[in-house]
């Protein structure tokens, strides 16, 4: 999965530049040695080695719109792809992104997507990121304080710093503390409960979200993102 120039050099060259630094520090060469060990354990380990950066692949640090914060990735079989809350066509839509098309549904009157991939998404400058990039197969979790938190906070505090009018979507506590990382005189920041269904009704359901950001979008002379998903398309994106 990782070896110490490996990880480095997979990140997209738009990323590689603004998080040089990160990318040369002892916590991201110890990072690299971890899951190096992990893999020479013979772990499974999600999302596959040439997904753990596919959020980054997909939206340029320059085109970013929006981003959503996820967690951790998916710890079954062939669902982490590397985009947080998506899994790839094909694969059963896990019950959080269920409540959230349940939601757009009931602010943007857009039907629910038949498939879980929000590939489309991604390539319209919506960065799906999750806090921790990498997770060991039936443990979730497992990659916590490994030094993934520290690179993504990194990733939030940059876009905060270097661009304007990118609207952070924050779900449930966990995310909510990435606030603090965010400038909000220059960004948009949505908080709501998690889509969970352990919460998804304490303030999720009816939070409006997705109509928020294309309003902030078009009073900024930007076209909103198209949230509907592209059915046919979904089975040739991986």
């Amino acid at each position: 999965m990782c070896n110490k120039p490996t990880l480095a050099a997979s990140l997209p060259a738009s990323w590689s530049s603004p998080l040089a630094a990160e990318l040369k520090s002892a916590y991201f060469k110890t990072l690299c040695a971890f899951l190096a060990e992990q893999q020479q354990l013979g772990k499974t380990l999600y999302p596959p080695s040439p997904l753990i950066f596919n959020a980054f692949e997909h939206c340029a640090f320059d085109k970013v719109q929006a981003v959503i914060l996820g967690q951790d990735p998916y710890h079954g079989p062939g669902q982490a792809h590397g985009l947080s809350f998506s899994v790839p066509a094909g694969v059963a839509v896990p019950p959080s992104l269920k409540n959230i098309y349940k939601e757009l549904y009931q602010d943007l009157q857009i039907p629910i997507a038949k498939h879980g991939c929000l590939n489309d998404w991604a390539q319209q400058g919506v960065l799906l990121l999750n806090s921790v990039l990498t997770v060991e197969q039936g443990l979730p979790g497992s990659h916590q304080n490994r030094g993934w938190e520290t690179f993504t906070d990194k990733v939030i505090s940059t876009l905060s710093t270097e661009r304007s009018g990118v609207v952070f979507f924050l779900w449930g506590a966990y995310a909510h503390k990435k606030a603090a990382l965010i400038d909000p005189t220059k960004h948009l920041i949505l908080q709501a409960a998690h889509p969970s269904p352990l919460s998804a009704y304490r303030g999720f359901f009816g939070c409006g979200h997705f109509s928020q950001a294309n309003r902030y979008m078009l009073a900024q002379g930007r076209e909103p993102v198209q949230w509907q998903l592209n059915e046919a398309q979904a089975s040739l994106a991986f």
